[in-house]
């Protein structure tokens, strides 16, 4: 698959096009994206590299069976969470039906409060990842070269096509709206 020639599509556009057609091409597509993520969270859960790799590719079936069923909005939280469910399956199976809770297994207030802080993090990506969805394409483009890409502006400029006042006013208005959005999510 030639990722580049649909680079500039997003994936609420991409999620359509699978929706409407039914074709899988378009849902390998999304999940070429977010590969390197998949294999992050696998790695973050089951601390072994073999085992994510296979975790890709069984997260990779599992949206595969489970993606027609469900009217996702947000992909890549979506994705997340199933990768996240996966890895938790994995890790209960793993240490069979029954575990024994032992002393050092009981989370101490200061792990307890740890944990809080990861989950709070995730959840706080999670509704960035949202929140970045619902800017204009143009400000997604611009805020995700600029922070995630880390490129100048005359770098996005010439990539994009963009006059560097544009770039700059795509940047800022799309910081604000991503500010403003996931204020609003923070409440609900």
């Amino acid at each position: 698959m030639n990722q580049d020639q649909y680079a500039h599509i997003t994936d609420q556009e991409l999620l359509g096009k699978y929706y409407a057609e039914r074709n899988n091409y378009w849902l390998g597509l999304l999940l070429q994206r977010y590969t390197m993520l998949l294999f992050g969270v696998c790695m973050k859960y089951l601390k072994n590299e073999e085992e994510a790799r296979d975790g890709v590719q069984q997260v990779f079936l599992k949206v595969i069976q489970e993606l027609p069923k469900y009217k996702v909005d947000y992909f890549k939280s979506w994705l997340y969470m199933v990768a996240k469910n996966y890895c938790l399956m994995k890790l209960r199976s793993k240490n069979g039906k029954t575990t024994e809770i032992k002393e050092t297994m009981v989370a101490t207030p200061a792990e307890d409060s740890s944990m809080q802080n990861h989950l709070e993090k995730d959840r706080q990506l999670e509704l960035m990842s949202e929140s970045l969805d619902e800017l204009s394409k143009e400000q997604k483009l611009c805020v995700t070269l600029f922070y995630l890409d880390k490129k100048s502006y005359q770098e996005i400029a010439g990539q994009t096509g963009f006059s560097m006042m544009q770039v700059k006013s795509y940047i800022q208005n799309g910081k604000r709206n991503l500010k403003i959005n996931m204020e609003k999510k923070l409440k609900h």
